[in-house]
């Protein structure tokens, strides 16, 4: 019988398996039927979302020797019975010498053997194996485009745990409705309705897959809400308020608390009577010395929400993403124009003076609902691991002049922040030899970065690629253009590029801060100090939101600062003047 599985005990990364009792039943399944059973078993998980918070999205699907599906099942909510279980039951007899899918390993936490008991006595893939049964895992045993395929689908069916696991703050979700002209009311404030009602459906349905509806004062003052989900399902969602003074009316629909609770979360102190005239209709306050978003998913993450929806106005939409909470977005796009200079839009002010500053979508969808639009995407990729911030211990080994009692931070990122020289985005020419031996001129180590991904690939195409990115206008355009690139025709890019891609960027930061003799002696100045790339939304060369990312960029700088101030700096000085030329 095969397996595929996962377990949730750790912060271990999201992972699917399968596992055999014969290795000829393998070969009865051919790659794509495996696929899609595993991408099935991650469909019918999704039935649950909503219901089984904080746990995962858990499906099983058996197959039988003869490739149909004998039985499927999925955790409905949590603590009814295993996946594992109800497709087993539902296949009967059929499951003799059949195949289980799972989207996830099976759930072993805390002794609890039943799930895996349906398939076999023993504690998820290990016991598996154990008992003599072949498992293998997507992304691991199993290498190929339709199996990351499958196992993108497994991801995104628990993209609300992994986000939860990694940021430890619920997985949010921004919806909002628009008009084509990007406002979401008049300039009155009057905005029933814009969107139309079958994407009021859905927002129901995206309801009954949260564990909370977020929303500021001015929404229930201006449109007195219930944030029910009438045709989400059984799964009502309980109703958060955020209101920093209070100024919030007696009477409204979300104090109403008999069928779903409100929390209403505000500024310690605020309105004393107000708060008593709350507690009397069955309303809790939670009261924080700094209202804010993070603070306020912190605080709910603690409570063990999973998922929450976020369907308010553009100023704590705004704030949202700023804090960094917002995790993806939903926007209905209504085929109508009202105007309004003062008319409010979605996402009030973020700061930003420059379109290379603009928040860029991932796994972008489009999908026409009625006469509207709704366009979804997410704002953080999904993680596939925990990465951390180098350690005490490795940032020593990295930079022995760093003091492990008293070090410092130093965070970098645009180009105008104090250190912004050290970004690969810094706009500083270098000079880096050519296979040849000669030497060319790159606009940035950004430029020179994202062309190396095609170097020494026969294909002309990687070669005029390779020139467009060099006569990039900006960094940014360089990136935009070898990402593009990367993704559009993966077979343009080196083969080696994920073993080389960190010795490509310190030769070229080594070129750059040997160039440049401010560079280096601001670098030096640095020492004692670990070096953080702090943009939000690299995991690997930068630092992320709230340091879950490798930060290898500031790895290497510090790496590079070592040798600089190191006794060996001198000997290898001539070293690294051999691989470029001072400008």
């Amino acid at each position: 019988m095969f397996l595929s599985a996962k377990t949730f005990c750790s912060a271990s990364p999201i992972l699917c398996c399968k596992a055999t009792t014969t290795t000829s039943a393998a070969n009865n399944h051919s790659h794509a039927q495996e696929a899609a059973f595993i991408r099935r078993a991650a469909e019918i998980a999704d039935k649950s979302a909503g219901f089984t918070s904080p746990h995962p999205n858990f499906g099983c699907v058996i197959a039988s020797p003869s490739g149909t599906v004998a039985g499927e099942g999925y955790l409905y909510a949590q603590g009814t019975k295993p996946a594992e279980v109800q497709a087993v039951e539902a296949a009967g007899e059929f499951s003799r010498g059949a195949t289980a899918y799972l989207n996830m390993e099976p759930g072993d936490c805390h002794g609890d053997h039943s799930a895996v008991s349906a398939l076999v006595q023993g504690n998820a893939v290990r016991s598996l194996r154990s008992q003599g049964l072949q498992v293998d895992v997507l992304g691991e045993d199993l290498q190929s485009k339709i199996f990351e395929e499958a196992r993108q689908s497994c991801l995104l069916v628990n993209a609300p745990l992994i986000y939860r696991a990694t940021s430890r703050v619920p997985f949010s979700v921004l919806k909002y409705a628009m008009t084509l002209d990007g406002k979401i009311a008049t300039s009155s404030g009057h905005a029933a309705w814009i969107s139309s009602r079958e994407s009021r459906i859905r927002v129901f349905e995206l309801r009954g897959r949260s564990d909370a509806i977020i929303v500021g004062g001015n929404t229930v003052r201006r449109d007195d809400p219930r944030l029910t989900a009438r045709h989400g399902g059984g799964h009502t969602p309980l109703r958060i308020v955020m209101s920093q003074t209070l100024d919030l009316p007696e009477e409204a629909n979300l104090w109403n608390v008999s069928d779903v609770p409100t929390i209403v979360v505000t500024q310690r102190g605020a309105r004393r009577s107000f708060q008593k005239l709350l507690a009397s209709k069955g309303v809790e306050v939670v009261e924080f010395d700094i209202l804010n978003a993070r603070e306020v998913m912190e605080y709910f993450h603690g409570r063990g929400y999973l998922a929450v929806l976020w369907e308010c106005g553009g100023t704590l939409a705004a704030s949202a993403i700023s804090d960094g909470v917002i995790h993806k977005v939903f926007a209905f796009v209504a085929p109508k124009i009202i105007g309004g200079k003062n008319a409010p839009s979605p996402v009030a002010e973020l700061g930003m003076v420059e379109m290379s500053q603009a928040l860029d979508l991932s796994d972008v969808r489009y999908e026409q609902v009625g006469p509207d639009m709704l366009i979804s995407g997410f704002l953080q990729p999904i993680p596939d691991l925990l990465p951390v911030i180098p350690s005490e211990c490795e940032t020593l080994a990295i930079d022995p002049t760093i003091s492990p009692y008293d070090s410092s931070i130093i965070f970098f990122y645009k180009t105008w922040d104090p250190f912004g020289a050290f970004s690969n985005f810094s706009p500083h020419p270098i000079k880096m030899p050519d296979s040849d031996g000669t030497y060319t001129t790159w606009p940035s180590v950004e430029h020179y970065y994202q062309a190396h991904k095609f170097v020494g690939v026969s294909d002309p195409a990687a070669r005029d690629c390779m020139e467009m990115i060099k006569s990039a206008k900006s960094p940014e355009e360089a990136a935009k253009m070898g990402r593009l690139m990367q993704r559009q025709r993966p077979d343009l890019v080196r083969s080696d590029w994920e073993g080389v891609k960190v010795d490509v960027m310190y030769k070229a930061l080594s070129c750059k801060f040997s160039s440049y003799p401010h560079l280096e002696t601001m670098l030096r100045s640095t020492a004692g100090s670990v070096l953080v790339e702090a943009s939000p939304h690299d995991l690997f060369w930068g630092g992320g939101r709230e340091g879950e990312g490798l930060n290898y960029l500031g790895r290497l700088l510090m790496r590079l600062r070592s040798e600089f101030l190191g006794e060996s700096y001198v000997s290898s000085e001539s070293d690294s003047q051999s691989d470029c030329l001072a400008l």
